[in-house]
């Protein structure tokens, strides 16, 4: 019972802690110093919520903390934080009362003046490298710890330690401001700003920790995507993400079964998957694709409302997927885009043309150190009888996968393939 209570309290703190980072960098002008000052108040709360319980608004809370924690250290460092005390005596209406709607609120309705889009915006400043806007993103914003970050970007915690040291360091001496950007500096960082959206959002649908999901991840993420949208409603890219994700995510609770085992799409119950959130992500898209500037988040969202639209399995258009992944591939030059085509291939036209096409990623040693590509190349082999070579293949890629639900399946179909 106490360790479900320590989960519980994690779980609120983890969901809590986005948002009164947006927060309090935008009431302290100081991303460093909010940081310090909320890892404080955080530390508070696992020392006070199991025994006073948790407060009915843990984002305020943590905000009054943290800003009390901040107000203390300016005095003590004095003059040298004189302007940012200023600051922080403008911003006195944030208090315990304040409603955390006005802060963060799940749902796809929530109004554009965000502090969280803004920090974002903030951490995908083109003075950061690539790498570290999105690692700083998925520090500051998705609240993913550093050993997760580090898996992310398959480097060691203290190397990717170093990095969001390197990336703190540089917007405090870059001077990077915590304020929305213009328009024209908005449309500079879309395309960044979406790819760490679209990585928050599948690091929750495909974990790397024990569990298949992090649903608060794939929230989170949908809630982002969706502020982005209503700040720029006119960019197909960012509708087609959000699509795109509301797509995916309304085949969730399938992806499971009661017992935590991992279920393939085909055999899933879609009486299971979300209709009102397909209907949602298919009308986005469709209001994106009438604007016909069809890119990347777009061809993908267009082949997941495929496979969310057909009836049964029987009636996907495997046809159509492997058309649209050949779009896709044209755009972007990727070799998961391509794994994925030779799999809708083998599904179109049989076992035989999929797995030219995967056997050719193995020659060019693409994807090599992916569980997937082994995976998908073991069932295509499984699938023509060609057991040996299945065998080494799914040992493969049991020496790659990260989650237990995808081990254990597997090792079933592993185990359940003649000797």
């Amino acid at each position: 019972m106490e360790e479900i209570e320590r989960s519980a309290l994690a779980k609120i703190l983890r969901e809590s802690v986005g948002p009164a980072l947006g927060t309090l960098t935008r009431v302290l002008r100081d991303f460093d110093l909010a940081e310090e000052s909320l890892q404080e108040a955080a530390v508070l709360a696992m020392q006070r919520w199991p025994t006073d319980g948790n407060p009915d608004q843990p984002v305020a809370w943590l905000v009054t903390a943290a800003r009390r924690r901040a107000l203390d250290r300016l005095r003590r460092e004095g003059k040298r934080r004189l302007k940012q005390q200023s600051a922080w005596r403008r911003d006195t209406a944030l208090d315990a009362s304040v409603d955390p709607a006005e802060i963060y609120d799940d749902s796809l309705d929530v109004v554009v003046d965000d502090d969280q889009l803004t920090l974002l915006l903030m951490c995908c400043h083109p003075a950061l490298n690539t790498e570290a806007q999105i690692a700083l993103t998925l520090r500051s914003v998705a609240g993913l710890s550093t050993g997760e970050i580090a898996r992310a970007f398959l480097v060691d915690d203290p190397a990717m330690g170093q990095r969001l040291v390197r990336a703190k360091r540089k917007i405090r001496v870059a001077g990077i401001p915590f304020t929305r950007p213009s328009a024209a500096d908005l449309g500079d960082r879309l395309d960044i700003v979406c790819s760490v959206i679209y990585l928050v959002f599948n690091e929750g649908y495909s974990s790397s920790g024990r569990s298949l999901m992090r649903v608060d991840l794939c929230a989170e993420a949908i809630r982002l995507g969706g502020v982005l949208h209503r700040l720029v409603p006119d960019d197909p890219e960012v509708a087609g993400l959000l699509a795109l994700m509301l797509l995916h995510d309304a085949r969730r609770l399938a992806r499971l079964s009661t017992d935590g085992e991992l279920v393939l799409m085909d055999d899933q119950d879609r009486s299971l998957w979300d209709r009102d959130r397909i209907a949602q992500g298919e009308r986005i898209l469709h209001e994106a694709m009438s604007q016909r500037a069809p890119g990347p988040y777009q061809i993908q969202a267009a082949i997941a409302a495929l496979h969310s639209t057909a009836a049964s399995a029987d009636d996907t258009d495997w046809s159509q997927i492997a058309s649209l992944y050949g779009v896709l591939r044209q755009v972007v030059a990727s070799p998961v885009v391509e794994l994925n085509r030779a799999v809708a291939v083998a599904m179109a036209d049989g076992a035989g043309a999929g797995l030219t096409l995967i056997e050719g990623l193995i020659e060019r040693g693409q994807l090599l150190d992916s569980h997937l590509l082994h995976s998908a190349h073991a069932d295509l082999l499984r699938r023509m009888g060609h057991w040996a070579a299945a065998h080494d293949a799914y040992e493969r890629a049991l020496e790659l996968v990260r989650t237990e639900p995808e081990r254990r399946f597997l090792r079933a179909r592993l185990q359940a393939m003649p000797t």
